[in-house]
């Protein structure tokens, strides 16, 4: 099978990359109001659930499951690894939560974007020009300040903390596994087709784990929180799978780790609209600075690709 090659139609790339960091760091706030009624496992089972259906509707209506028919053995075992890698990533995500902080496990969860640069580079032969890893570069940084911001008051207990650690490290391994075989597989499907069996795989397995009886205590509050958390499965996931399909791996997993401080701006906000509601976040002068220094970085890197250079260099 070909290495994937992108459209080249980097300003669609880097647009849905930014709305999929954009999506994500809306979510931890809205599952923090659904988990007040309902468990971390039944709530991932539902948003896998809502997801699966919409998909299969989307890919039924379009005539596009007949994809299914003429794989062969190599992307059926691709599709396996996308779908247990990111069901795992799912789960070991949540038992990290249970050990560690919710600032903690954002910050670990990074290796994740690291790893898919890298596995972009190795893997699929992509290049940063040197503009490019100067970009890169300053991401580290601004992300490293303000990571060593959030973790100077987040670790209580260090054996916690190490156990949690473990369980986020090993879902940012396993996202990195499934990404990789995403981009891998937009040679022979749709992104669509691939979201499909993944959604249908983790509803199947968290199934046996989820307690159905749950939705019946849900007020309408929660159950809007619950429904904003599986239309945005939908939607973030669908947005990364076509940022993909037009960006390089590596450049789009640049734009992801600018999710923890779109988190932060979002926590701020919404403590901002309802106090009552979710806690204030705790970010000092050495937070804000290193969010300022990513922010930079990332669009520089994302501006100063091959053809931006060639262009100023005419």
């Amino acid at each position: 099978m070909a290495l994937h090659k992108t459209s080249g139609r980097a300003g669609l790339g880097f647009a849905l990359a930014l709305s999929t960091a954009g999506l994500w760091a809306t979510l931890p706030v809205a599952m923090k109001l659904a988990l007040e009624q309902i468990d971390p496992l039944t709530m991932t089972w539902f948003r896998f659930v809502v997801a699966a259906v919409a998909v299969f509707v989307f890919l039924w209506a379009r005539r596009g499951l007949v994809v299914f028919v003429g794989l062969d053995r190599r992307a059926w075992l691709l599709l396996g690894v996308a779908a247990v890698a990111l069901t795992s990533n799912y789960v070991f995500y949540i038992f990290g939560l249970d050990h560690t902080t919710p600032a903690n496990a954002q910050v670990l969860i990074q290796l994740a974007p690291l790893l898919m640069a890298i596995g972009g580079v190795v893997a699929f032969k992509e290049r940063f020009t040197a503009a490019q890893w100067t970009g890169a570069a300053v991401v580290v940084t601004g992300l490293a300040l303000f990571f060593r911001d959030q973790l100077g008051t987040a670790v209580e207990d260090a054996d916690l903390y190490m156990l949690g650690s473990a369980f986020i490290v090993a879902a940012g391994i396993s996202w990195a596994a499934y990404a990789l075989a995403q981009k891998q597989l937009l040679n022979r499907m749709s992104s669509a087709s691939v979201l499909l069996v993944i959604f249908a795989f983790a509803t199947v397995v968290l199934l046996p784990v989820a307690d159905l009886a749950a939705f019946g205590g849900l007020d309408q509050l929660h159950w809007i929180a619950l429904a904003y958390c599986a239309a945005n499965t939908l939607a973030a996931y669908g947005a990364f799978a076509q940022a993909l399909v037009h960006w390089e791996m590596s450049k789009v997993s640049l734009v992801l780790a600018l999710t923890p401080l779109l988190t932060v701006a979002v926590a701020t906000a919404a403590h901002a609209v309802a106090p009552e509601l979710f806690e204030e976040v705790r970010v000092n002068l050495l937070g804000y600075i290193g969010a300022v220094i990513a922010v930079i970085g990332s669009l520089g890197t994302s501006l100063l690709g091959p053809r931006a250079v060639a262009r100023a260099a005419e």
